[in-house]
C-alpha cells in the first residue's frame, strides 16, 4: 500500500530531521502512543507534544532516523498497520546515542489522508 508507505516515510523523515511541525502533522489529534521509555501511555497528540517539548527543554534532539524492514498490513479499506525497525541517533544531555527500536504505527484514512492513530515503540532485545 504505497499511500501508507508514503505517510510513514513522511513521519520518519520529519522525525529524523527534528521537524516537529511536519512530524506532528502525520498524526490524528486523537492518536495514542506507547513508548518503552515512558511509564504511562500517552492518550492524545496534544499530550505527546507537551512530552516532546519537555524532552527538548532537557536537551533532546533527533539527529537522524533510518527505517528498515518495513511491512504494511491492510485491515479493511481505511486502516493499515505499518511495522518497521528504526535506528535513530539522538542527542541527550549533550551526548549522542544510537537507538535500535521496533515500531508499529496504525494508520487510518480520514478525508483522503492516511493519519497515524496509534504508535507503539519498543526496544530491540540485545
Amino acid at each position: 500500500m504505497t499511500p501508507v508507505l508514503d505517510a510513514a516515510a513522511g513521519i520518519v523523515a520529519a522525525f529524523g530531521a527534528h521537524d516537529t511541525a511536519a512530524y506532528f502533522r502525520g498524526f490524528a489529534e486523537d492518536a495514542t502512543f506507547v513508548f518503552h521509555t515512558t511509564t504511562q501511555p500517552v492518550r492524545s497528540l496534544s499530550d505527546y507534544e507537551q512530552l516532546w517539548y519537555g524532552w527538548e527543554r532537557d536537551g533532546f534532539r533527533v539527529l537522524s532516523c533510518e527505517s528498515t524492514d518495513q511491512h504494511v498490513q491492510p485491515v479493511g479499506a481505511d486502516v493499515a498497520i505499518f511495522t518497521h525497525r528504526v535506528r535513530t541517533v539522538v542527542r541527550l544531555d549533550g551526548t549522542e546515542q544510537t537507538l535500535d527500536e521496533r515500531e508499529t504505527i496504525v494508520f487510518h484514512q480520514r478525508d483522503g489522508q492516511w493519519l497515524a492513530v496509534h504508535e507503539h515503540l519498543s526496544g530491540v532485545p540485545e
